[in-house]
């Protein structure tokens, strides 16, 4: 028997007030389908036998595709919503008899895979398993009715039940595992004979119950990792909750953090020994972060390498940037794509680097503009300093030899190479190679101009 799981991602999220389908609004900078998804396939992953996942979709269909470019899933179409049964059975052909039918929704995205196993695993034992959580206020969801022996008879949505079923605070979270024949039987009797006129999936647990089969509840301590999304509201609470998990995940990883209620992880954060993050950092993508590196207040990292004993400083934005060993950035640097600062090189306040090399223990220290710049070792960059990389159409490289000298407010016009040992003197335009241990520099004679005088602001 192979697993399937089918990820129901086809409602329209009225309340979410957007013209985005609500699976794709992001919680932790991934959409919640995406996160399910990513359980799912870890579910996947670890079944060889197993064939692709299914994700039912609806509303908004082709911006879900377009979004979620993964060639192991099946996509089925649900054009018209009719409930949850309903959208299961859209993708009836898919599902072989003897598979192991996992069903999970596209707006929980904090259900972790091994809630999602015991499902599975529970289907040694049972002909369907349920998941299940207990809440203080339930209103709004499912009731699982037990009977006198505490077995489950059926679940009964909220506008179906009555006074004494509204009291029950164990509730369905419309997780549920079954066989593809008894879950293929179950769905062709569902009717739509109910308050919301739909095709419940949850009326299958009393199917299978009135043919004797066994029903088993798994339960979800934690209320949180099956709550779904309806609104912005519920959005922003799961986004803190899933920022929470991470911040512990962190801590218990060695890091210290200055307040763990002031970060945000957008992806993927692997980090070393002793790192200290201080608040207000945000981290997007797939970031690395050595022994011992320190990230100063309100910088955002997105994509990027760094490596032991750095120090990136307050408010500096680094994309896809290289940090090596013993550097420093900012405070208020920005690297962007494919800039690498070698071993204790050090970027100062208000310098941006793009599409360049800084040497090893070169230092660019004030206000400067470096691109498309491969330069040596132990260069001083002067304050104001800019390589002159583009010429309105194309895009030329600088090359700083080691050793080099760049004197403050200093152009340097690409294609251009300033020599290993070179002086450039402050103030110069520098349009030629320049040789070895020489000064060069391009200045105008200095003049007064008498009889000038200044402008005044005109009424």
């Amino acid at each position: 028997m192979k697993l399937l799981p089918i990820i129901l991602a086809a409602g329209k999220g009225t309340r979410m007030v957007s013209e985005r389908p609500k699976v794709l609004h992001a919680i932790g900078g991934q959409s919640m389908l995406q996160h399910v998804i990513n359980r799912c396939s870890e579910l996947l992953n670890g079944d060889k036998s197993s064939s692709n996942l299914i994700v039912v979709y609806g509303h908004g269909g082709e911006q879900v595709r377009a979004v979620i470019d993964n060639e192991a899933i099946d996509w089925v179409l649900q054009a018209e919503q009719k409930g949850t049964g309903h959208a299961v059975d859209q993708a009836r052909e898919l599902i072989a008899d003897d598979d192991l039918v996992l069903i999970a929704y596209g707006d929980a995205p904090l259900i972790k895979t091994k809630t999602l196993q015991s499902l599975v695993d529970g289907l040694a034992d049972a002909d369907l398993t349920v998941l299940t959580t207990v809440l203080d206020n339930p209103t709004g969801y499912g009731r699982i009715v037990r009977n006198s022996q505490g077995s489950i008879e059926n679940i009964t949505e909220e506008k179906d039940a009555n006074a004494k079923i509204k009291k029950i605070t164990e509730v369905n979270t419309g997780v549920i595992a079954a066989d593809g024949k008894n879950l293929k039987s179950w769905l062709s009797q569902l009717s739509p004979d109910n308050a919301q006129g739909e095709y419940y999936l949850t009326d299958c647990i009393g199917l299978a119950v009135a043919e004797g089969k066994k029903v088993a509840a798994v339960l979800c301590e934690d209320a949180m990792e099956v709550q779904g999304v309806n609104d912005r509201l519920q959005q922003a609470q799961l986004e803190r909750e899933y920022q929470k998990r991470q911040a512990e995940k962190l801590m218990l990883a060695g890091v210290s953090l200055a307040d763990p209620a002031r970060i945000d992880v957008r992806g993927e954060l692997q980090v070393g020994k002793d790192v200290f993050i201080d608040v207000n950092n945000v981290f997007i993508g797939n970031t690395t972060l050595g022994n011992h590196v320190i990230i100063e207040s309100g910088c955002v990292i997105t994509d990027s390498h760094i490596e032991d004993n750095a120090r990136i400083k307050a408010n500096s934005v680094l994309e896809n940037a290289h940090v090596g060993k013993n550097c420093e950035a900012g405070p208020f640097a920005r690297l962007r794509p494919d800039a690498v600062l070698k071993e204790n090189a050090k970027v100062g306040n208000f310098v941006e680097i793009k599409k360049s090399t800084i040497g090893q223990g070169s230092k660019v220290s004030h206000l400067s503009y470096i691109g498309d710049t491969q330069m040596g070792s132990n260069v001083n960059i002067g304050a104001g300093t800019i390589t002159c990389n583009y010429d309105g159409a194309n895009k030329f490289q600088t090359i700083i030899g080691n050793d080099a000298f760049i004197g403050s407010d200093s152009q340097l016009i690409a294609p251009v190479t300033v020599a290993e040992g070179a002086t450039i003197g402050a103030g110069s335009t520098i349009t030629k190679d320049t040789p070895a241990e020489q000064l060069t520099l391009s200045r105008a004679k200095q003049m007064t101009i008498t009889g000038w005088k200044r402008p005044i602001k005109q009424k």
